[in-house]
């Protein structure tokens, strides 16, 4: 499917979602798309079934969770990131915002690569590994605002160890299907759980928010 047709479905999807989406990003998404489409073609970067539920799931889905961003939010962290969703659309979305993809596998990390050079992306970086290695490297230490997951195992173990990278104050971003309860029962502190909230209605997805408690 031509890249414009996938910017008019998106457009049509979009409204039913409660979600404008300007032109210009539009057509950076449906780039985003064509290009993660072509790539899965080789390897498999993620389940793309119909179109309508890949551009729900991957490209609107991030657009309304974005609503959710704390306001002057400059760093984020994406753990899991395989193909790209929902680092990639959060980031063509605010482009201000310094996204880090965290990937393991390397040839989804080398997706990513191509996909900030050929989307022209700057102020993003991806780092081939697993996130536990990162927590060894100081810089990183309570270094951003937001840490965003998506079909990773959310134990308490993995997200002591994810707010780590958290600044006091800053979100932790769950996304979720319908299943579930509204606060998952394996929060720990410094976590604090902030609400759960509707994404997109076709999919009955939703995101968990959860604060770093200050402490002092």
């Amino acid at each position: 499917m031509r890249t414009r047709d996938v910017q008019g479905r998106l457009a049509k999807r979009a409204a039913k979602a409660g979600l404008f989406v300007q032109s210009s990003l539009a057509e950076r998404l449906a780039a985003y798309y064509d290009l993660l489409v072509r790539w899965n073609r080789k390897i498999n970067l993620t389940s793309i079934e119909g179109l309508d539920e890949a551009i729900d799931r991957l490209l609107l889905e991030p657009l309304a969770a974005a609503r959710h961003l704390p306001p002057a939010s400059t760093r984020l962290i994406d753990v899991g990131s395989g193909g790209g969703s929902p680092a990639i659309p959060f980031k063509l979305a605010v482009p201000a915002l310094h996204v880090m993809m965290v990937e393991v596998k390397a040839r989804k990390s080398a997706f990513l690569h191509e996909a900030i050079r050929r989307l022209s992306i700057e102020g993003a970086v991806v780092e081939n590994a697993r996130y536990e290695e990162l927590l060894v490297r100081p810089e990183l230490h309570e270094a951003c605002d937001v840490v965003s997951m998506r079909a990773v195992r959310t134990e308490a173990r993995v997200l002591t160890s994810l707010q780590a990278f958290l600044r006091a104050g800053g979100t932790l971003m769950l996304f979720r299907g319908p299943s579930g309860p509204e606060a998952p029962p394996m929060i720990v502190p410094p976590l604090e759980f902030t609400g759960t909230y509707p994404l997109i209605e076709s999919l009955q997805s939703r995101i968990t928010l959860m604060t770093k408690r200050r402490v002092g």
